[in-house]
């Protein structure tokens, strides 16, 4: 349970930026308690946080409130609009809960904000930039 002691210490130096705490929602197989824990605690600690919800497109931004997420189940996911949307709004963190098997458009080769892949499995891929937390 190392990553709940990171991402509270992450959380806390956070307390004065704008973040996001985004969810890809591309399948619903997902270890949702934990995911809803995990927004909980964002709720809790940083509730200015927003909450965005993707897939291959962005289905809503909106304050952070754990019982809204809605899960599809297509399996397609794109990362690259949430990534420019982060960038066009200048936000200061971005944390991702995903498995990272989606798409980020090869002209894009990083951010210019901290990008936190939470992970919820045990396998942990190759990210193009960014840092990963297995959440598993």
């Amino acid at each position: 349970m190392r990553w709940h002691k990171r991402i509270l210490s992450l959380l806390q130096q956070q307390q004065d930026k704008k973040i996001a705490l985004c969810v890809d929602t591309s399948t619903n197989e997902v270890p949702t308690d934990l995911i809803n824990n995990i927004v909980k605690l964002f709720e809790q600690l940083k509730p200015d946080t927003l909450l965005v919800q993707a897939d291959f497109k962005i289905r809503s931004i909106a304050p952070i409130k754990s019982d809204t997420i809605k899960y599809y189940t297509h399996g397609k996911s794109s990362y690259t609009l949430v990534l420019e949307w982060a960038q066009e709004e200048k936000l200061d963190t971005v944390f991702y809960i995903t498995d990272v098997t989606g798409f980020i458009s090869d002209e894009m080769d990083g951010v210019d904000y901290e990008l936190f892949w939470l992970v919820p499995n045990n396998f942990i891929p190759q990210v193009p930039f960014g840092k990963v937390i297995k959440i598993a």
